[in-house]
């Protein structure tokens, strides 16, 4: 593919307003151009809802790569790690994906509505009317919840939210996502391209062992992604020689939230051949401006 700025600027995973981002479909999109990418990725959690805006509004010269971040788990430990995937061009009208994103997100919106209970229970003045308006129909997440935890002045960033005094750990509570394994055969039936998000980034937690890793590679996972904020150097090359071994492509993405985090567009990026891989493996064209 050719390029704008000599080497393509290839960022395969963000976010807008229709999950957890601050950046509407058409503000990110616009953002993209300015920031002289040449393919984007929009990623949303559990949801498709951001891509029509999104393609209508690409500027000249920019390629839109439809996805979504699905909200997955592991159940080979007690308690199972919570993890994500991203799927890339697959049918947004495939009927069993459509059907188990929906029951995701709406599991997502009984998490937040309880997790708000319990600090109010505590005495912490946050509305979940207020949080699900401020979501704007979008995909309720903990970032909404951080966000009225930080206009009532409690916190003073989103990272502070997610601290093991708020919702990192003594107001979080689990939700019923996809099993990992189901997810990688929903995306690959629905003609996508399942990534390993994050995959080794363990200042967000609990990760899973290789050898998981290396079943999901035998049941249809196409890729991991290794350049990521979360991911130390360390990490990186991990996953990077774990990819070698499995013939997994690699990939590199912002994981752009807009203000909710201070990680810019571009700021990591994945290679040509990667994103050919991906392109020729899905279903859905990629979009461009």
């Amino acid at each position: 593919m050719t390029s704008r700025t000599g080497a393509p600027r290839i960022d395969l995973h963000t976010h807008s307003t229709a999950s957890d981002g601050t950046f509407t479909p058409v503000e990110l999109v616009r953002a993209a151009g300015t920031a002289r990418l040449d393919v984007l990725a929009i990623t949303d959690h559990d949801t498709t809802a951001g891509w029509a805006a999104a393609v209508d509004a690409l500027p000249p010269g920019l390629r839109l790569i439809r996805g979504a971040e699905l909200s997955c788990r592991w159940s080979g430990t007690e308690p199972a790690v919570p993890l994500h995937l991203l799927a890339y061009l697959f049918d947004p009208d495939h009927p069993e994906l459509v059907a188990e994103l929906a029951r995701v997100r709406a599991a997502r919106e009984d998490r937040g509505e309880r997790i708000v209970a319990l600090l109010r229970a505590d005495g912490i003045d946050v509305s979940w009317p207020e949080i699900l308006a401020g979501a704007d129909g979008g995909t309720v997440g903990r970032p909404h919840i951080a966000q009225a935890l930080i206009r009532a002045g409690l916190v003073g960033s989103t990272r502070e939210a997610f601290g093991s005094d708020w919702l990192g750990e003594r107001y979080r509570l689990p939700k019923d996502d996809i099993d990992v394994f189901q997810a990688v055969r929903l995306v690959r039936s629905a003609g996508g391209v399942p990534v390993f998000a994050h995959p080794r980034a363990t200042r967000r937690g609990r990760v899973v062992p290789d050898e998981l890793i290396t079943e999901l590679a035998a049941a249809g996972l196409a890729g991991l992604e290794a350049d990521h904020e979360d991911h130390s150097p360390a990490e990186r090359a991990h996953v990077r020689g774990l990819a070698a071994d499995l013939g997994l492509l690699v990939t590199g993405s912002s994981d752009f939230h807009g203000t909710h985090k201070t990680v810019q567009l571009g700021a990591f990026t994945t290679g040509v051949e990667a994103y050919e891989r991906i392109v020729a493996e899905g279903v859905t064209e990629v979009a461009s401006g």
